[in-house]
């Protein structure tokens, strides 16, 4: 139950402060925000894990400034990507 509420937690903090630093206007609201970040630290942990050969700091419970961080630059990268599926042509 804790391990949830941490997840919840670090994905408010990293989805919020992913929305902050990405231009544009994402739209959704908290739920949105909170899903965004648990997705962003997900894949956050994956790149840590790829390019650093460390678990990112992202694992379940952790509330650290190393978790947060993956988590917003997962978080950015899940941005793009849906960015980039929901682009609409002109």
């Amino acid at each position: 139950m804790i391990d949830a509420i941490a997840w919840i937690v670090l994905g408010l903090i990293a989805g919020a402060i992913a929305k902050a630093i990405y231009p544009g206007n994402q739209g959704g609201g908290i739920v949105a925000t909170i899903v965004l970040g648990i997705l962003g630290a997900l894949v956050g942990g994956w790149l840590g894990r790829v390019f650093l050969g460390t678990s990112g700091g992202a694992s379940v419970g952790a509330l650290s400034i190393p978790s947060i961080l993956f988590a917003v630059l997962g978080a950015i990268v899940i941005i793009f990507i849906w960015g980039l599926l929901t682009r609409q042509s002109a």
